[in-house]
């Protein structure tokens, strides 16, 4: 129970820190410009592509490393209901945030820092994650059954 445990809580971080190191990498290589659409804060659809992509591998990696550490079991199942009651929960203020930053318009002399902090994607992307991560996961966690 207690190896299931550390399992699922690794995995999680795991897929955490790769995103976070994902997303931040890819934003500060490719630019503002590649990122957005021409003069807003709404994501390009070069970035949700990416975005898709990325979080899918991600997750296969996270319920690999899930299915390591646990060796055997339920555990990438619980990583995956963890990851997508998570993923619903926090896709669901990214519609709060898209109404707010709808209208604003993205000067050309704008700091990383708040060109992240006003991004918008279409209200469909963030609800794509939680499935997405869900069966990235149980993908992951049969590679090492299968390894």
């Amino acid at each position: 129970m207690v190896r299931t445990i550390i399992a699922v809580v690794v995995g999680y971080i795991t897929m955490f820190v790769l995103v976070s190191a994902t997303f931040i990498g890819v934003f500060l290589l490719m630019g503002v410009e590649w990122s957005f659409k021409p003069g807003s804060f709404e994501a390009s659809n070069a970035w949700n592509v990416m975005a898709l992509v990325a979080n899918f591998l991600i997750a296969i990696v996270g319920g690999f490393v899930c299915a390591v550490i646990a060796k055997g079991g339920k555990a990438p199942l619980a990583l995956a209901i963890l990851v997508f009651v998570l993923g619903l929960l926090f896709a669901v203020p990214s519609l709060f945030a898209n109404k707010a930053n709808a209208n604003l318009v993205r000067s050309p002399n704008l700091s990383t820092v708040e060109a992240m902090q006003h991004a918008t994607q279409p209200a469909w992307v963030p609800f794509t994650f939680p499935a997405l991560g869900a069966i990235g996961v149980l993908i992951g966690g049969k590679l090492k059954r299968r390894g």
